[in-house]
């Protein structure tokens, strides 16, 4: 079976999104082509965000509300809800193109997994400058300590085939550093990766997550720092 031909769950999570999720929502229908399961994970978001998807009443969009907060857990929990062999995670702020998804899909016919990235070959990062250097600053960190051929290590933009978990463990903790080891993980577990390229913009309604002050944004990039190195001491110390 083709991988256009099994059932896709995307995982969204939320906070704070009503501006943008019936849009992707209904972009997503509209762009994949398999059959589709689209689960978006709310974190209590005070702006309505998780009523105004309860209210779309559509078939194959699953609801879950959480008082907890956080990205990774977010993700998490949408995986133990899925039911499809194809399983993705996209941002819901429409930086991440569902277009691009329906690509995703398609090379899982001869890789386990593909992200989106923003660092080869037709893709680009074009939000703000200080925001590109440091991305662009962590991927080669974690390119330089890590090894591996992948250039974006903390996309967050992914399609893979549900068998990578049989290898490969998500854990549900930090914002995009879960994201980091489990790409490095899956390099170290011997799965394919594809990088397909594409155009990462600034979300141009409400606010960004990642760096919503200096301090934050400072803070995030300590996490992904400390992540990284606590990677490689661990493949050291032959705790792998």
């Amino acid at each position: 079976m083709k991988a256009t031909d099994k059932l896709v769950s995307v995982i969204i999570p939320t906070y704070n999104e009503r501006e943008h999720i019936v849009d992707l929502v209904d972009s997503l229908f509209a762009e994949i082509r398999a059959p589709l399961e689209v689960i978006v994970v709310d974190d209590a978001s005070p702006d309505g965000t998780a009523d105004l998807v309860d209210e779309l009443q559509r078939e194959n969009v699953v609801l879950i509300r959480r008082k907890a907060r956080g990205l990774a857990s977010a993700f998490h929990r949408g995986i133990l809800e899925a039911r499809g062999d194809i399983i993705a995670w996209m941002d819901a702020d429409m930086t991440m193109p569902p277009q691009v998804l329906a690509k995703l899909i398609a090379q899982l016919e001869e890789h386990h997994i593909a992200l989106g990235s923003r660092y080869v070959e037709g893709g680009s990062d074009n939000r703000h400058a200080l925001r590109t250097l440091a991305s662009r600053a962590i991927n080669w960190l974690a390119r330089t300590v890590l090894g591996g051929h992948v250039q974006d290590y903390d996309s967050g933009f992914i399609a893979i085939r549900r068998e990578v978990f049989d290898y490969v463990t998500l854990l549900p903790m930090g914002y995009g550093e879960y994201f980091i080891e489990f790409i490095y993980d899956s390099h170290r577990a011997g799965l394919k990766i594809k990088e397909v390229g594409y155009a990462f913009r600034d979300r141009t309604v409400g606010v960004s997550k990642s760096a919503p002050s200096l301090l934050s944004f400072l803070i995030t990039g300590s996490r992904y720092v400390l992540r990284i190195f606590s990677l490689r001491l661990r493949f050291i110390t032959g705790r792998d």
